[in-house]
């Protein structure tokens, strides 16, 4: 697999117009499962086809159980200089619920061996509305992280999607619907208490101490070219996007046979507005009407002018100096305001 993630990057080098990157992210998937030599060989054929800046931003996803300080150490010597941990709970209940296989003390000890190795840009998943997650046990996990001093944080609510565990589970009625209403609380709890802890919400699920907001993710919501390697990885080059094979076993041999393994959709300007729409709405930054006006022309931005002023909408966002944001009711139910939001005209 590492030797095809290598030829991958081999391949589509050229994908991308810069060369230059500023940010680099291993995940969507568990890296840290991979040795130091093998996260070497990737970094090695990625230098020899792009320029990785010096201050750039070199993410890499890892599970509590999957590291040691010599691991840590190993990292650094690579250039990574930001981690984000798996931790998803720090009470054993709910890890146990979701199949993780670290516990709650497993968790905590990473937490000390991140800070002793001298990292300082860290984010936690943390995952909220389980069934298992009582509101107490919320507050208690924000509050682990806060004081533990971690100066970013990714918060998700516990999902339900076919195909899945859950899924199986709610199919079967091993498991309920999500509680809206508890995934509701447990929402503004996190809000509410980050904020006062000095975080800003400056994406629905992402709160950063000053200084700490991811580049990577940052530039997803900007809208900015971004090339993806590996099986079921996507890519965005501003006019299409693409995506890899998933099968890992026809991902490999695409690329022994020196081939491409990837899909491609063209996105109508309808698509990308669409898609500004639903990425900024979600940010600090809002949604610039005037910037929509511009890159989409004026009957799609005047078709989300209309949809603006519908009061149900309107209730939802506030809109300042052609900027349309959401307000506190709105951060609970952005891609649900996205969607009323979203242009259907044909140009």
């Amino acid at each position: 697999m590492v030797a095809a993630i290598c030829k991958d990057i081999q391949l589509r080098h050229n994908y991308l117009e810069e060369r230059k990157l500023d940010s680099l992210y291993f995940g969507g998937g568990t890296p840290s499962i991979l040795s130091i030599g093998q996260l070497a060989q990737i970094m090695d054929a990625l230098k020899s086809y792009f320029v990785i800046g010096h201050d750039a931003e070199i993410t890499l996803e890892c599970n509590p159980d999957d590291i040691d300080s010599s691991y840590l150490q190993g990292l650094q010597h690579l250039g990574i200089n930001r981690l984000s941990l798996g931790v998803q709970s720090f009470f054993d209940a709910d890890l146990e619920f979701m199949h993780r296989a670290h516990d709650a003390n497993h968790a905590l000890k990473s937490l000390d061996l991140i800070r002793e190795a001298g990292f300082q840009n860290v984010t936690l998943d943390l995952i909220y509305a389980a069934p298992t997650t009582t509101d107490e046990m919320w507050i208690q996990n924000l509050q682990r992280v806060i004081e533990a001093g971690v100066p970013h944080i990714s918060a998700y609510c516990l999902t339900i999607e076919e195909n899945t565990v859950f899924g199986r589970w709610h199919k079967h009625q091993k498991m309920s619907a999500i509680d809206e209403e508890k995934a509701s609380t447990q929402f503004y709890m996190m809000v509410d208490m980050l904020s006062q802890a000095g975080y800003e919400q400056y994406e629905i699920s992402n709160f950063a101490k000053p200084g700490y907001e991811a580049v990577h993710n940052g530039n997803y919501w900007k809208g900015k070219p971004y090339l993806g390697i590996g099986p079921a990885a996507h890519s965005y080059n501003g006019k299409e996007r693409s995506w890899n094979v998933a099968n890992n076993a026809k991902y490999i041999r695409a690329m022994v046979n020196d081939e491409l393994a990837v899909e491609t959709e063209v996105l109508s300007a309808v698509d990308q507005c669409n898609e500004m729409i639903m990425t900024r709405l979600r940010t600090s930054w809002g949604l610039d009407m005037k910037m929509l006006e511009e890159k989409f022309g004026d009957m799609l931005a005047q078709e989300v002018y209309s949809s603006l002023r519908d009061p149900w909408i309107a209730d939802h966002v506030d809109i300042e100096a052609g900027v349309v944001k959401l307000n506190r009711k709105g951060k609970i139910m952005a891609d649900r305001i996205a969607a009323n939001l979203f242009v259907t005209s044909q140009l």
